[in-house]
């Protein structure tokens, strides 16, 4: 998908590589930036740090919220037209408590924002796209997706729903023979400060501007998924391969992922 002459709607797309890709997409030549975000400020200032560089929309949308959602987008196809590019990176993550220590509100606005914001987004957008038989939707999910994580586990829980939900409707979209396509994306950790704290003594923290970077490209060449860094491709193989205490012992111990999470602070605020 070409973002020359589209128009790029990004959720949370006024912070961390939502923020960046929003500039590479006006740098690619998309007729119009679109930003969907809970903090109005900062949609504020993206507009005017990238207003040299093309036509940018903010709106303040809660996407935990249906009605935000379908009042926001009615407001953007009214003011600028049909969405060709959807990239949903919107997400939370509370804390490094253990499940038995999360509260109700954490596990449910966890779930809310990561997993079933992403699919009320699509579904109020992708209807359209459908009907045009042309756009592209980029669910950027997580490396905790594909590999359980302790200390993250309700984070862990909703990115493994927006990878099966993702890929799955990516075959829906194949099935019907449509133009639209379906990209999933699962990062490691990446260095924008939603992860502050965390310690990855084997596989490093990843850049913002590299990921965003693949991220983009994943999309013009219509890649189906796309992990980061690409050495994620074979977590599901080791997963299969090796009994789970064996996997435990050289994920958990070794690479020492099973605690990245012990000093985790994140944002400040």
């Amino acid at each position: 998908m070409k973002f020359k002459g589209a128009n790029v709607l990004i959720t949370g797309g006024a912070s961390g590589i939502g923020r960046i890709m929003g500039r590479m997409a006006l740098e690619k030549g998309a007729r119009k930036l679109i930003i969907w975000d809970i903090n109005a400020q900062n949609i504020e200032l993206v507009k005017s740090e990238l207003a040299a560089k093309g036509s940018v929309y903010g709106y303040k949308v809660d996407v935990s919220d249906k009605s935000s959602i379908q009042e926001a987008y009615s407001a953007t196809v009214k003011e600028c037209g049909p969405v060709d590019i959807l990239i949903q990176c919107a997400g939370i993550v509370t804390s490094n408590a253990t499940f038995d220590k999360l509260t109700t509100p954490d596990i449910e606005r966890t779930m809310m924002i990561n997993a079933i914001a992403p699919m009320n987004v699509a579904h109020v957008i992708l209807p359209d796209m459908i009907a045009r038989n042309e756009g592209h939707v980029c669910n950027i999910a997580s490396a905790a997706g594909m590999l359980s994580m302790p200390k993250m586990s309700v984070y862990a829980a909703s990115k493994w729903s927006v990878i099966g939900w993702s890929d799955s409707v990516r075959i829906e979209l194949h099935d019907m023979k449509s133009k639209v396509r379906f990209t999933t994306v699962a990062p490691y950790f990446i260095n924008t400060g939603m992860f502050d704290g965390v310690s990855s003594p084997i596989f490093p923290i990843l850049d913002p501007e590299n990921t965003a970077r693949k991220i983009v490209r994943s999309i013009e060449k219509n890649k189906d998924f796309r992990g980061i860094p690409f050495g994620f491709h074979f977590i599901r193989f080791w997963q299969a391969l090796l009994p789970v205490c064996l996997f435990d012992f050289v994920f958990g111990t070794i690479f020492g992922i099973y605690h990245t999470m012990d000093h985790f602070t994140g944002r400040k605020k």
